[in-house]
């Protein structure tokens, strides 16, 4: 039989891509190695909507170029799910409930690998802790990856202890200071807003996500020492789950994808390339970045009055988001003939893997996601947050 390790990532293309880049690094070290991605289907609500991550035609072709590129890689689609609720306040609340309703899928798709492989590993995504309770009952080491850094892994991981010593949720606490091992102190109004009010279904979420990721094989981390010496330190020292023992933190970051993923080379690069060197400021604000009609005029005006050089990645305004944006309608009036000499629109994506890595690219306004966050410093680039 031979050996396999099955990835779960959570839907959305930076999750996706970061579990791919997981395996890829797996297979470098474990060449003979099977890895299986699962990918969870967009759910059927019985709606013309589309939920918010599940948009499987942004990823459709990034799959098809690992398979064509990595054959030990092969993509497994869960069937799609009926009957979700849509009385959901939240897009994070459904990245917990779909993996949650899949379980069953899920738990034959585990039972069919085991039969004619050794099941060496389980990597599950943050969100897809419901799996953990699968996994646990056939017996199949499961390990948690974390796409986020070694910060947010430390405060999600001393959960539990604040929801012990708080009794009031943190959007009562006011700047409060809330102390978590190996972060600064943080005012109770500035944690993520998705743990704010511990009353909600969201809040539970993430704290019994807490709950079993101290109960697991082990945490994987996108992340360096380097970067977030203090809180791998303190979660290297079992201080984020006082209560018990810690599992073992492997940071294996910065898992960054070395390429354009989808094949050929974008118009954007040729632009780049008549730049002078680290002339260019660039700006995205990754898959879910949305700003108002308004807020694009302003920031197009913005740019237009520095007088800098800028490559810009606009999104049509929600909710018609998915849709193509009509940049002649959504800039200012002359916006384009004022700074064309200076300025590059791209509509909807860029591959920003290889702008920031680009020779004339000198700066780079980011929402400052995490993958967001590594492929800069990887290459340098200083970010505007």
């Amino acid at each position: 039989m031979e050996d396999a390790i099955v990835l779960y990532p959570s839907p959305g293309r930076g999750h996706l891509i970061t579990m791919v880049e997981l395996g890829k690094l797996m297979l470098k070290h474990h060449p003979s190695f099977s890895i299986t991605i699962l990918i969870l289907s967009e759910p059927n609500t019985n709606t013309n909507s589309t939920l918010p991550n599940y948009v499987e035609s942004s990823t459709a072709q990034y799959m098809a170029t690992v398979n064509s590129t990595t054959p030990s890689i092969t993509f497994h689609h869960l069937p799609p799910i009926s009957k979700v609720p849509l009385s959901t306040s939240s897009f994070l609340e459904m990245n917990y409930l779909i993996p949650r309703l899949n379980n069953q899928n899920l738990h034959q798709t585990l039972k069919t690998i085991s039969q004619t492989s050794k099941l060496r590993a389980f990597i599950i995504d943050f969100f897809c802790d419901a799996s953990f309770e699968v996994a646990s009952n056939l017996d199949i080491p499961t390990y948690y990856f974390f796409t986020s850094g070694a910060s947010a892994l430390a405060l999600f991981l001393y959960m539990p202890t604040l929801h012990k010593n708080v009794d009031k949720s943190f959007k009562d606490l006011g700047n409060m200071p809330i102390d978590i091992p190996g972060l600064p102190p943080i005012p109770a109004s500035d944690m993520p807003v998705g743990i704010l009010n511990r009353n909600t279904q969201l809040y539970e979420y993430f704290l019994n996500t807490a709950t079993h990721m101290a109960k697991s094989n082990g945490f994987l981390a996108n992340t360096f020492e380097s970067l977030e010496t203090k809180a791998i330190m303190a979660l290297s020292n079992g201080l984020c789950v006082p209560d018990g023992v810690t599992p073992p933190i492997f940071c294996i970051g910065p898992l960054i994808s070395s390429s354009n993923q989808d094949g050929d080379a974008h118009e954007c690069l040729n632009w780049l390339n008549s730049q002078p060197s680290r002339s260019v400021v660039f700006l995205c604000f990754g898959s879910m970045g949305l700003f108002s009609a308004k807020q694009l005029k302003e920031m197009a005006m913005g740019l237009e009055n520095s007088g800098q050089r800028f490559l810009w990645v606009v999104r049509n305004p929600p909710p018609d988001n998915e849709k193509e944006p009509n940049l002649d309608e959504l800039m200012p009036k002359g916006f384009f003939e004022r700074t064309k000499d200076k300025g590059f629109v791209v509509k909807q994506w860029a591959p920003q893997v290889e702008v920031l890595s680009h020779e004339s690219v000198g700066g780079f306004v980011t929402h400052c996601g995490w993958n967001s966050v590594l492929e800069a410093i990887s290459v340098g680039v200083p970010m505007v947050a």
